[in-house]
């Protein structure tokens, strides 16, 4: 059974502000419309959740919490929460709509991407995971259907929030998100926090940069599993040739252990940047060859429900060892899997068949332990050869006892007052490297400068610290002041010579923006092509900076002056100075009316011409010269009649009333004259 083509929803209107007007995307928890804002007058997406989830008042007061907290993110690439609310039965949510497409559609169409395209589609991503996790929100579920690309070149991270709230109504200790990039910690059915962002941010990197997810299974339980006892080996094993920054960025990203993985956003952000600055342009714009195959999904399900697209299924992951599937149409399946699943942390091979089935494994475990329980019982002796002297063992004791004292008066002090102490890392931010250094020094912290680009602070002043500013550390430890240079500047691409479309590509390469597109006539610039852009090729501006094109119409048209009855000259010079050619046909044609080399005719007579296309003009030869027969004593009837046949006029002068018809006199006669000439005919 197909899914219906006709939705109830399009064309009505949702609490009497969005009238829907088509489905963009359908997935297991949500319906997502293109929708117009009646009372602003702009496009919105308007995602409606199913009714199992719009029914239950405890989700809908979470969901309103949580969009509330991503509604209050306000940056450039995050997409913006609108508003959220009810209507009857309906549970919506208003979001900002980007038209254009998703990283997964530019994963598919050209598999492995070269690093310098890699790292510039997902630093939008992770300044976007920075200034969230700055604000104290964790996404749950990035994956690339969830990172949108404008046409404009903006790129954004979508549903914010929205992960959150739907685990938080699942079952006790259940989670949500996508198998192919979920965290360890959530398959244990431990607390997010910004590393599981992380996590799923490296996995997709890996993906970017090799074609390929780095954990393939049967079903999402295999896929989980290798998330929890797998360790993501490096992208040059799948991709040779890579560079080893971006492996050990990977690898940095995805550790298993949290604590092993940027803290943040911003941590991550900032090396980010600092490897793209520092590999060559050959390491950057290296390419697989031959290409790795497209896509294809983590796990591939023997079945689906009726009605599932293939390869697209949403899995739940309950406590039994065979998942339910749901209907959904996101490339990469969302899942919810509860705590209790059985998947933990294991030293053994994950392909060991025996060890898999959990009572050998226990067995296995504490035959290990018993083991080692007896050596350790075989390498302590029973009793002691040499008893000793009982003072010196008092002396030995006493010695024992004050150094003992010393020792833990002097942690009292080093972790009470010293330098072990906690302290809080106060906030530096624009100020000064010397003022900075100084709070840090009279917070009782040593503290090392890092030069770091930013957009928003001035060179020369503090962005920020690692640990960041409140966070209570031990003042041993030391902190590194962010110190901005400035924004960090691009060379723009050259666009001339492109089509328009070519010229889109390279700006959302470059994370650059299109400016006005203007159109110009151009004699040798095909229709279509850039002709010129602004700022100019090479010039040095900011991520986002718009670039105004002026791209081609092609040559002016001209529209065909009408010269004939000019001289051949004048006819000549009118069409030159209007910038097409003149070129004379071979042959003169007669003309009684046109005089001698005046232009007859002009091919072509109209229409328009492009500059030096070429217009043909015939001249006259005049009229053609005839002998005029003698019509003397003839009827003057006939002789008309005849001079006529000729091409010549006829005029007749009656004498006496022209009673006889007679042709008595006739001028000119006998002799040749011009066609078209008067001859006068005396009748009596």
């Amino acid at each position: 059974m197909q899914e219906p083509t006709q939705d109830h929803l399009i064309g009505t209107t949702v609490d009497g502000r969005y009238t829907v007007r088509s489905r963009l995307a359908r997935g297991g928890m949500s319906t997502v419309y293109l929708a117009t804002d009646q009372r602003l007058e702009r496009d919105v997406a308007v995602k409606v959740l199913h009714p199992n989830l719009a029914n239950d008042p405890t989700f809908l007061q979470r969901l309103s919490r949580e969009a509330k907290a991503a509604a209050s993110l306000s940056h450039p690439h995050i997409v913006g929460v609108l508003d959220q609310g009810e209507d009857g039965h309906i549970a919506y949510l208003v979001m900002e709509y980007v038209k254009g497409h998703t990283l997964r559609d530019v994963m598919t169409e050209q598999g492995a991407l070269p690093p310098r395209l890699a790292l510039a589609l997902i630093d939008p991503v992770i300044e976007g995971l920075a200034a969230a996790h700055g604000s104290g929100l964790i996404h749950r579920d990035i994956k690339p259907e969830n990172v949108l690309i404008a046409d404009d070149g903006r790129i954004k991270v979508a549903d914010f929030g929205l992960a959150r709230a739907i685990s938080a109504n699942t079952s006790t200790g259940a989670l949500i998100g996508t198998v192919a990039y979920l965290a360890p910690e959530l398959v244990l059915g431990q607390a997010a926090d910004a590393r599981s962002d992380i996590y799923s941010a490296g996995i997709m990197l890996y993906e970017m940069l090799t074609g390929k997810q780095p954990y393939a299974g049967d079903s999402p339980i295999q896929v989980a599993y290798q998330h929890v006892n797998s360790v993501v080996g490096r992208p040059s094993d799948v991709a040779p040739g890579l560079a080893d920054d971006l492996d050990e960025l990977v690898q940095w990203c995805t550790a298993t252990d949290a604590e092993n993985r940027p803290v943040d956003g911003t941590a991550l952000l900032t090396e980010l940047r600092h490897i793209r600055t520092t590999l060559t342009d050959e390491q950057l714009d290296h390419r697989q060859s031959p290409a790795p195959a497209p896509h294809s999904p983590a796990y591939a399900p023997e079945t689906a429900p009726l009605g599932s697209p293939a390869g697209n299924p949403t899995e739940a992951l309950a406590t039994t060892a065979s998942p339910t599937e749901f209907i959904s149409q996101q490339r990469n399946p969302t899942t919810i899997m509860a705590a209790g699943t059985g998947l933990q942390r294991s030293t053994q091979d994950p392909t060991d068949h025996e060890l898999n089935q959990p009572g050998k494994r226990e067995l296995k475990r504490i035959e290990r332990q018993q083991a080692k329980d007896r050596a350790r019982a075989a390498a302590t002796p029973v009793r002691q050869l040499r008893e000793g002297n009982p003072r010196r063992r008092g002396i030995i004791w006493t010695i024992v006892i004050v150094i003992l004292a010393l020792l833990a008066a002097s942690a009292g002090w080093f972790f009470g007052m010293g330098p072990g102490s906690p302290g809080t890392i106060p906030d530096v931010k624009n100020k000064t490297v010397a003022e900075a250094q100084q709070l840090l020094r009279t917070a009782g912290f040593q503290s090392e400068p890092r030069d770091v680009f930013d957009d928003d602070i001035l060179p020369g002043y503090a962005v920020g610290t690692e640990p960041k500013s409140g966070a209570e550390v031990r003042k041993f430890q030391s902190v590194t002041v962010f110190v901005s240079k400035g924004a960090q500047l691009f060379p723009l691409p050259a666009l001339t010579g492109g089509t328009l479309a070519e010229a889109k590509t390279a700006l959302n390469a470059a994370q650059m923006a299109l400016g006005n597109v203007t159109e110009a006539f151009d004699d040798k610039v095909p229709a279509g092509v850039v002709i010129s852009q602004d700022p100019a090729t090479g010039k040095e501006v900011r991520h986002g900076t718009p670039v105004a094109l002026v791209v081609s119409k092609g040559p002016q048209p001209i529209p065909v002056p009408d010269v004939r009855g000019l001289t051949k000259d004048a006819a000549i010079k009118a069409l030159q100075d209007v910038g097409l050619k003149a070129v004379v046909a071979p042959d003169a044609v007669h003309d009684k009316k046109v005089p001698k080399d005046a232009v007859l005719s002009q091919a072509p007579a109209s229409g328009n011409l492009v500059k030096g296309d070429t217009v043909t003009l015939t001249l006259s030869d005049g009229p053609r010269m005839v002998k005029v027969p003698s019509f003397v004593g003839k009827q003057a009837k006939d002789a008309r009649k005849q001079l006529e046949d000729l091409g010549f006029e006829v005029k007749i002068n009656e004498i006496l009333g022209g009673f006889f018809g007679t042709v008595r006199d006739q001028n000119p006669v006998n002799i040749e004259v011009a066609e078209g000439s008067l001859i006068t005919l005396t009748v009596v």
